[in-house]
């Protein structure tokens, strides 16, 4: 189902700058959460007024279609800062993200830097995750989700387990978190289910299906070149 837009911004006050802008972007075009991560600057065409994405790889392809997201001036103007580098670079970066919180977070210390730890000297040798050249829709989701647990204020049992709690207070706390995310945490795939919904209401149903890119009229039925016109048309009005 659609998420509401007022539960997506309750949340992006709590994502890193990079992934807050992913979701906006993903918002206003209606991209896959997977387009969305492989986007790169030599994916997009800017000849023209609205903007023409093509991915790479795409959910379709293997049945021989071609996939276009039209981005409108409102998703231009976030994805801007995202093309100053290599063309074949990705756009949204987790290590940029990574480097960009740990800046916020040395900002605000209150310990002098003669006491504590110092940038730099408290790292773990070996991390279990590390920050990657590109986001992929699990890391993208997962970002979501930690958000959403801040943002909604999960409680701190369900979120870290006590190191005393026997088997079965851990099977019932696991059951507890995941009842709770079912309620409070929204995914990527809902963000296009909501730009799907805006659409279909302003401009109706083949329009929905030509923006995001929709085979078959009853998953959003010909999606074609002659329908650029109309993609084009709610990306200017809508992104």
């Amino acid at each position: 189902m659609p998420v509401e837009d007022s539960v997506v911004e309750a949340t992006l006050h709590h994502l890193p700058k990079v992934v807050a802008d992913m979701v906006r972007f993903q918002r206003l075009c209606g991209a896959r959460p997977g387009e969305v991560c492989a986007l790169r600057p030599a994916d997009i065409d800017r000849t023209g007024e609205i903007w023409r994405y093509v991915p790479a790889e795409h959910k379709t392809e293997h049945h021989g279609k071609q996939r276009t997201v039209y981005i409108g001036p409102k998703a231009q103007k976030i994805l801007l800062p995202y093309l100053l580098r290599d063309a074949e670079t990705h756009c949204f970066v987790p290590t940029e993200s990574e480097n960009a919180r740990r800046r916020e977070r040395h900002e605000q210390r209150v310990t002098p830097l003669s006491c504590g730890n110092r940038p730099g000297t408290n790292r773990k040798r070996r991390r279990e995750r590390t920050a990657g050249n590109r986001y992929t829709h699990r890391s993208y989701r997962r970002a979501i989700a930690r958000a959403c647990e801040v943002a909604f204020a999960m409680p701190d049992r369900l979120r870290k387990f006590p190191n005393d709690a026997t088997d079965e207070q851990i099977a019932e706390l696991r059951k507890d978190a995941a009842a709770w995310r079912a309620v409070h945490v929204w995914h990527p795939n809902q963000i296009r289910h909501s730009a799907a919904t805006e659409i279909r209401h302003k401009f109706g149903l083949e329009a929905a299906q030509v923006a995001l890119g929709h085979s078959r009229m009853n998953t959003t039925e010909i999606y074609a070149e002659k329908n650029r016109d109309l993609g084009e048309r709610v990306a200017r009005e809508v992104g």
